[in-house]
């Protein structure tokens, strides 16, 4: 074997490491994001009731985006799904009903995601400005 086919063997190993580094990575990462912007944003009303936006805004770098659509993974909806488990762990109450919209994007600011969030009285796709 040549040094170069070796070289290639290794940048490969490497590649496929690293990508499968991202795909466990990524949804954590991402969770972590909207439970800080979720957090960040809270407003107490009353002793008993803390208002936190509804809408969540989730832009994934075009490589990120296209490795867990590629998995089949129904991103949207699972981000949705645990954002609404802490919300409910934390006692917060949504502005409206909760969505999280992911979209890809060639400008995030870390190279892999940007997380927004707002309040939004009826939460609709097209709603969501990109």
């Amino acid at each position: 074997m040549s040094a170069l086919t070796g070289l290639e063997r290794a940048m490969e190993r490497f590649g496929a490491s690293l990508l499968a580094h991202v795909r466990r990575k990524e949804p954590v990462e991402l969770v972590e994001a909207l439970r800080k912007e979720c957090d960040d944003n809270i407003v107490v009303c009353s002793e008993n009731l803390t208002v936190v936006p509804n809408a969540y805004d989730v832009e994934l770098a075009e490589f990120a985006h296209e490795e867990l659509e590629r998995n089949g993974q129904r991103i949207d909806q699972i981000l949705t799904d645990r954002l609404l488990r802490h919300g409910e762990n934390m006692g917060y109450a949504w502005a409206g009903p909760l969505a999280v919209h992911v979209t890809k994007s060639r400008e995030v600011p870390n190279g892999r995601y940007r997380v927004s969030s707002h309040v939004m009285k009826n939460v609709r796709a097209a709603a969501f400005q990109h």
